[in-house]
């Protein structure tokens, strides 16, 4: 097995080699004056199993187009240097929230991504809690793992269990099978009732509407509020606002990427939310250190579950 990863220096990247008891493999990258960039591995690829690392969310220098690109390019550099086999690990996935047309012309950019990846030669793709998992697995004909971030937040749901009732909600109708799939989990493994709901929302042309209406009991319960991703924040205060006024006791943010987009900050500092909690799967650099944000924020580790999923790729290659 090799690992390869393209930004070196997150904390991600570092926990998953640490898992795995497996170093980082070297590669060298070159940018040049005009901003081309040149990258390629300094080891044998030649016949191995190999794992690619590069969350595609944007940050202060690169967009994720660079970062796409780059993943891209190194994967057929891979390829042409006879490597085995070839896996992208993509903790956020850019692109995946555009799976479908909802207006005249629209693109279907997840496909667009997923015929990219085939076309450089990617065997399987492994993500972290994609906007819409069915879509994700039918726009790729290579491959795919994707991995459910709710057993990243077990430990937070298990310390919101101890002090009394829990319930996992959906802060929108299309994120009802994602909380219900948490909600199973936690039953199993607390061995008592959890209960569910889900809030009203609606969008279009990138603007939140809501009536407040919950569909489902959140009396008396610490409610954990579960979506694939916080942007803005919008949409967790006000289902948090919802929950609230149908009588939830306290609401828990929780999101597999923490994309923090301004006014974020702000936003989510509202006491109807009373923790933020995220996964590694992008790093939280927008949210100043220190802040407020910073300290009711909670990031979970998704490293383990990678790990898990090397592993059992690896060993089915072997095999």
């Amino acid at each position: 097995m090799l690992i390869f990863s393209l930004d070196q220096n997150t904390d991600f990247a570092q926990a998953l080699s640490a898992e795995l008891d497996q170093p980082i493999a070297p590669h060298e990258e070159r940018i040049f004056p005009d901003g081309e960039r040149k990258l390629r591995p300094l080891v044998d690829p030649r016949g191995a199993d190999v794992y690619v690392i590069q969350s595609l969310h944007g940050g202060s220098i690169e967009s994720p187009h660079d970062k796409l690109c780059s993943l891209l390019m190194f994967i057929a550099t891979l390829r042409e240097h006879g490597t085995g086999q070839v896996t992208a690990v993509v903790p956020y996935l850019a692109y995946a929230r555009k799976d479908r047309q909802t207006k005249p012309y629209d693109p279907v950019s997840l496909r667009y991504v997923a015929q990219m990846f085939e076309a450089v030669g990617t065997d399987q793709v492994i993500v972290l809690e994609v906007h819409n998992v069915a879509a994700f697995q039918n726009a790729f004909r290579c491959m795919t793992q994707h991995i459910p971030v709710h057993r990243a937040f077990h430990a937070v749901a298990k310390e919101a269990a101890a002090k009394g009732p829990i319930a996992v909600a959906s802060p929108d109708p299309g994120g009802v099978k994602r909380a219900q799939l948490w909600r199973e989990f936690l039953e199993e493994q607390l061995a008592r009732p959890v209960g569910f709901a889900m809030v009203d929302k609606r969008r279009s042309a990138g603007v939140l509407s809501s009536m407040n209406l919950v569909a489902g009991d959140v009396e008396g319960a610490t409610v954990l509020l579960l979506d694939d991703l916080i942007a803005s924040g919008d949409t967790m205060l006000r289902a948090a606002t919802a929950l609230h006024e149908a009588g939830a006791r306290s609401v828990i943010a929780c999101a597999a990427h923490g994309l923090f987009i301004d006014p974020a900050s702000s936003v989510l500092l509202d006491d109807r939310i009373a923790q933020v909690v995220i996964s590694d799967s992008v790093p939280p650099f927008r949210v100043p250190d220190g802040s407020g944000l910073r300290k009711k924020m909670h990031v979970a580790s998704s490293a383990p579950l990678f790990a898990d999923a090397l592993r059992q790729s690896h060993g089915a290659w072997r095999r």
